[in-house]
């Protein structure tokens, strides 16, 4: 009883302990972590509305800072993630548009490390989540590192890096439960979005299929933001990069996705790692899209605005290269875990522009390295040296490698001969670009930010029908986790002006009524008209009925099965010299196929040949392949066509609109849910080598998914 007295007496005094901590802020001001109240919460400090930000905004440092430190000593986003080495070589000289020395010379190999990962999970999270996707490239030039730090999606969710703390919190797991991992689909992320009309074009992207890539060897990076090229003469083009994959854009359906994460959590991971093993190298070609300085301003968006992006029918991409990775690495921790990147990593010849949010990313990503990594000296950890050589005058600093002789540590200096001395930009100095800037100092947008639904409807009507069909029952999917019946009305505000059907779908699923209006600013009076943030400043909406058809994924490359894996079902009976002939024609191709059976162990084919099974399925799910093949022999189909683990196998993968062959196996046609369409077929006993090269093609397309649109099949 006594002890019992004593630990209620203790866990009463730590309440108390931790009560003098707390806080809610209902009712308050807010304010810096220094009582300074704020009176713009919207807007970092910039030299006019279009201009760069300052570095005297000690709000955004102190906020973006805070942020930066949150977690230690895991990234605070993009902590999951996977990687590998490679090289870049150029197509011709680029010396038109830019300096830099990397994009000069088609002969020269460029070394790059290569780190793809999801967002908002965390280390341990899946592969599969729906998420954004990083694409960060680190360019080891003869001039020094060039990092091209982007994503899979071309647009983010916000315009001005003031937000990026905001809305990072938003979508983590919620702080009073840490719920849910690496998902978005909870009230505080939708109640951040449902306040952010910017925000609306992102989420029509992480809505629809990009958000569940089959592959990261599959998916397109971008830069995101509008960046300058320069070139000898000092002229400048404005450029937006692209990464398109040659194995094309390819996509998991969301279903596939849920039971993957449980199947193989490393999917991604797994994937671009045994790609890289069997030699099946990926490959990206590095596209630009270029505007001229006097074209800047043509254009009904911005070309600062990181919520937009640049239609390709408007401005062509222009593939200058190409990039191939062909080394997994040594060790995860030491390259994967501990590579910086930086978009203030530059070369001569590529500069920035005034757009916000990448300002105020050339602060964040030093300062989070410096928490991550242990201070100052992260630049020498082996993944992030140079290959140029580096000379100044730092020292000292946690965890230095560097040996600096002599007694000269500063410049300019006589007693070292004035060495290490500046370089002229004529070798190889760089300087910014002298872009004019004459302002007042503001805390602002410019108004023509203020469009946020154009391009996202300009999304939704470019998307095929099936990826419609997948973006709605996304939105539908996520809204209906939101408990707060006012969050998921504000949204049907926003939808109602990206697209009236989408709107009417969502709203069915949801079982709400279709809102009469729109989103305009106001949030149902819980802020007073004279007082709404800037952010809820918008322009009228406008209507369009343009599309783009490089927006959907059903108009990407569909031409390559390489590093493709094939489920082969297999029993006791089976006709080996199908398998054979199988798995010959897929590894001419760069696929590979793999023996499943009821179980591991060996299995008898026919003339009592013996083949291994190399998963059975109580160990796999079709979800793990691209595609799904049976070969011939009556004693395999019947086994199989009486074994209900394959035939959910097998109807699994035909929900999930994937390629099946059979050859002749009638009886096990009749015990699935299986439709002949084009992604089904149906091979006599005895055709398998006339009749593969055709599976294979098929398989090359991806999905039929068009199957889904006709007919649910259950799994």
């Amino acid at each position: 009883m006594k002890n019992k007295q004593q630990n209620k007496a203790a866990a009463s005094e730590k309440d108390k302990q931790l009560e003098g901590h707390s806080e809610s802020g209902e009712n308050q001001f807010l304010t810096t972590n220094h009582g300074l109240k704020i009176n713009d919460n919207q807007h970092s400090l910039k030299a006019g509305e279009r201009g760069p930000s300052l570095l005297e905004d000690f709000i955004l440092r102190e906020k973006i800072t805070h942020f930066d430190h949150e977690r230690i000593p895991e990234r605070i986003v993009h902590a999951r993630g996977s990687a590998a080495h490679g090289h870049f070589q150029v197509y011709e000289s680029m010396s038109k548009y830019t300096k830099a020395g990397f994009l000069q010379d088609p002969e020269l190999k460029t070394p790059v490390y290569v780190r793809f990962s999801t967002v908002a999970g965390s280390r341990g999270s899946s592969d599969l989540a729906r998420d954004a996707r990083g694409f960060a490239v680190k360019f080891y030039t003869q001039e020094g590192n060039y990092d091209l730090v982007g994503n899979n999606v071309p647009v983010f969710f916000i315009q001005d890096a003031l937000k990026f703390p905001d809305l990072i919190h938003a979508v983590k797991p919620e702080p009073h439960n840490e719920m849910p991992q690496a998902a978005s689909a909870h009230d505080t992320f939708w109640d951040f979005i449902s306040l952010m009309p910017e925000s609306m074009h992102m989420i029509m992207w992480v809505m629809s299929d990009r958000a569940i890539p089959r592959s990261y060897r599959m998916m397109e990076g971008f830069g995101v933001h509008t960046f300058r090229f320069v070139n000898e003469k000092n002229e400048s083009h404005f450029v937006k990069f692209h990464w398109k994959p040659l194995l094309g854009v390819h996509s998991v359906a969301w279903n596939e996705a849920q039971k993957i994460s449980g199947f193989d959590p490393d999917f991604h991971r797994r994937d671009l790692w045994d790609a890289i093993e069997n030699q099946n190298y990926p490959e990206w070609e590095l596209g630009v899209q270029l505007i001229r300085e006097e074209d800047e301003h043509k254009f009904d968006f911005d070309l600062l605005d990181p919520t937009k992006l640049v239609p390709e029918e408007i401005v062509p991409v222009i593939r200058i290269g190409k990039m191939t990775l062909d080394r997994n690495p040594d060790n995860f921790f030491a390259e994967t875990e501990q590579v910086a990147f930086h978009p203030g990593h530059l070369v001569p010849g590529i500069d920035f522009t005034n757009d916000p949010l990448l300002q105020g990313r050339l602060f964040s990503y030093t300062d989070t390295q410096l928490i991550r990594l242990g201070g100052p000296n992260f630049h020498e950890i082996p993944i992030n040296r140079p290959v140029a050589e580096v000379h100044n005058n730092q020292r000292d600093g946690h965890m230095r490698q560097t040996i600096n002789k002599g007694r000269v540590s500063y410049e300019p200096n006589t007693l070292a001969g004035g060495c290490p001395y500046q370089a002229k930009m004529e070798e190889g100095g760089f300087t910014s670009y002298p872009e004019k800037v004459e302002a007042k100092k503001i805390r602002g947008r410019s108004r023509s930010f203020f469009d946020h639904y154009s391009q996202a409807g300009l999304f939704f009507r470019s998307q095929s029908e099936p990826e419609k069909k997948h973006l709605i029952a996304a939105l539908s999917f996520e809204l209906s986790k939101v408990e707060t019946v006012a969050i998921r009305e504000r949204m049907l505000l926003h939808l109602n002006n990206i697209d009236k059907n989408l709107t009417e779908e969502v709203a069915r699923n949801l079982g709400m009524t279709i809102p009469e209006s729109s989103f305009n600013g106001h949030l149902n009076g819980s802020i007073p008209a004279d007082e709404t943030p800037g952010n809820f400043q918008s322009i009228p909406v406008k209507q369009s009925d343009t599309v783009s058809e490089a927006l959907s994924m059903a108009n990407t490359v569909k031409d390559s099965v390489a590093g493709r894996v094939v489920a082969i079902l297999i029993a006791n009976g089976v006709d080996t010299s199908s398998v054979d002939i199988i798995k010959k024609a897929l590894g001419a191709k760069g696929a590979s196929g793999k023996l499943i059976a009821p179980s591991l162990g060996p299995v008898t084919g026919l003339k009592d040949q013996i083949l291994t099974a190399e998963a059975s399925f109580f160990n796999t799910s079709s979800v793990l392949y691209d595609a799904v093949i049976i070969p011939g022999g009556n004693g395999s189909i019947k086994i199989l066509s009486e074994n209900t683990d394959a035939l959910h196998f097998i109807n699994e993968a035909y929900r999930h609109c994937k390629t099946i062959a059979l050859e002749g196996a009638e009886t096990l046609l009749r015990a699935t849910y299986l439709k002949e369409d084009e992604g089904v077929i149906l091979i006599p006993s005895g055709d398998i080598t006339q009749k593969v090269d055709a599976f294979i093609k098929a398989v090359a397309g991806h999905r039929v998914w068009d199957r889904e649109l006709a007919r649910k099949v259950p799994s």
